[in-house]
């Protein structure tokens, strides 16, 4: 736990909220001041559902700090579950309410004795884990409470293939595109959906979660341990390759006849690859057009959860040609993991695994790369600095919950990735041309380093010799300029200096 005012992964109990807000007829109580009941705000302008959010917020107050709060945390429990009649109540404290100490598990044993419902408490540690550790650990809690409650639980499989997908959940990165591309691709691969969870589902369907040949896991932040807990559990194998990008795709489909072979079905995929990749994917063809050897030699950085960090990194390096830099996440609990996949890609490209968003913005400024692909957080960067950037990861704002189809996995989603990379970076004379013709550049920009160096005062000359210069290197050169007179200790920047850096830098 740590004092923000922002931070890439929220608390623990907005990852509880979202599992539990995902499900089907599931409803929580939130056990906190009223500083921390944000999510249902939250969940409803981002999510855009005509629903109300199944979340009670049981407010700790002076009454409560004066009392205690059992009688009013159970008071919620029961009213809530005479009132929605839900199959499931979670209760989660925040780190707030944490510090109270209290003995949540009785309220719920209480709670349990006047209700139908089932009541459980979210077993996660709300001082030392992130939000997506809290949710991936929730969807694992509820999981094994309700397969270990049945007793209908059957190992028998489904007549022909079948899976599970195990992460679709609320407030996700285009998971709902995400959703339905995988659906059409498992559709083409002739296996049958047993059951997608958490999202829409019924705690009451997890009792079938066994019957399917095998788990798949699109992000490895949510999901991931469930599918490690029903391998050893219950020998269910699972895939944990993302499909992003052509190239992975190929992987993950490969890994996907792998099992159905071992299980006894024998299949062989190659022709189905093959053709997506060279008659029906827009990816593929566009890797080898003239365009995209605009790309080429380009740099880049890379910074988002690891799941999509990984994958688009992935894509500029081996399927566009693109120089990445460094590549970071926030997700430090996937640190070994991450580091690993980057050394597959190229030993060249820096980690970066840090929640420090002061720390993403200074790197970037330092580095000036042509494009930067990050979250809400590195497009604010990217303004600042005049670097575009496109966005391929929570956390997002409003925009990046879009009402048309724009998946992220699959053949489309590597279609709509390639738009996006071609389309992020400043090709040509573009920016020029605008200048000429008047557009964005016409007006000064005086400030593109992330930290203003107040220090430094440029004459009336320089400013007006720096807008002469193009605005897709402008920034790039100022900022050379800047750090060539802070090495030589000048406080002004005059034409002589301008062209002293020119000279040293060339």
């Amino acid at each position: 736990m740590k004092l923000a005012y922002w931070m890439y992964s929220g608390p623990a109990h907005i990852g509880t909220l979202r599992i539990a807000s995902s499900f089907k007829n599931v409803h929580a109580i939130m056990h906190g001041p009223l500083g921390d009941d944000y999510f249902n705000v939250m969940a409803s302008m981002l999510e855009r559902k005509r629903d109300f959010t199944p979340i009670t917020t049981s407010v700790v107050d002076r009454n409560v700090l004066a009392r205690g709060s059992q009688e009013k945390v159970v008071n919620n429990i029961t009213r809530k579950d005479k009132e929605e009649l839900p199959n499931l109540i979670i209760l989660t404290p925040t780190c707030t309410s944490s510090i109270l100490q209290e003995d949540l598990n009785n309220f719920c044993y209480r709670a349990a004795l006047e209700t139908k419902s089932d009541i459980l408490l979210a077993d996660v540690n709300h001082y030392r884990v992130t939000e997506l550790q809290a949710a991936d650990r929730t969807l694992e809690q509820i999981i094994n409470f309700y397969l270990k409650k049945s007793n209908k639980l059957t190992q028998k499989k489904t007549v022909f293939p079948s899976v599970n997908i195990i992460g679709s959940f609320n407030l996700a990165f285009h998971n709902q595109h995400d959703i339905s591309e995988l659906k059409q691709l498992f559709s083409n691969l002739d296996i049958k959906i047993n059951e997608i969870i958490p999202e829409g589902n019924s705690v009451k369907n997890l009792k079938n979660l066994t019957k399917a040949w095998f788990n798949f896991i699109p992000y490895r932040e949510i999901g991931y341990s469930t599918g490690t807990f029903l391998k050893k559990k219950y020998n269910m194998p699972y895939i944990d390759i993302t499909p992003i990008g052509i190239i992975e795709i190929a992987k993950c489909i490969k890994s996907i006849q792998q099992i159905l072979n071992e299980m006894g079905h024998l299949i062989n995929y190659d022709k189905f690859i093959d053709k997506q990749t060279r008659f029906i994917s827009q990816s593929a063809w566009f890797s080898r057009s003239i365009d995209c050897q605009n790309l080429i030699g380009k740099r880049a950085v890379v910074f988002g959860d690891a799941t999509h960090a990984i994958g688009i990194t992935k894509i500029l390096v081996q399927e566009l040609g693109v120089d990445v830099i460094w590549c970071g996440t926030y997700c430090k609990s996937d640190k070994i993991w991450f580091i690993n996949q980057l050394k597959t890609i190229n030993l060249k490209i820096k980690p970066i695994i840090t929640d420090d968003h002061n720390l993403i913005g200074n790197l970037i400024a330092e580095v000036t790369p042509e494009a930067i692909f990050g979250t809400q957080m590195e497009r604010h960067v990217g303004k600042r600095l005049n670097i575009p950037c496109g966005v391929i990861s929570a956390p997002v704002h409003i925009q990046n919950f879009p009402l048309s189809y724009r998946p992220f996995l699959g053949y489309e989603g590597a279609n709509q990735i390639s738009d996006l990379i071609y389309n992020s970076f400043t090709l040509g004379m573009e920016d020029h041309l605008l200048e000429i013709f008047g557009g964005h550049d016409t007006t000064n920009i005086l400030t593109n380093s992330l930290s203003t160096n107040s220090s430094l005062e440029w004459t009336e000359e320089t400013q007006k010799e720096l807008q002469k210069i193009p605005g897709f290197v402008r920034s790039k050169i100022k900022r050379n300029i800047e750090k060539f007179a802070i090495e030589h200790n000048l406080k002004k920047i005059t034409l002589e200096i301008m062209y002293a850096a020119k000279e040293a830098n060339s």
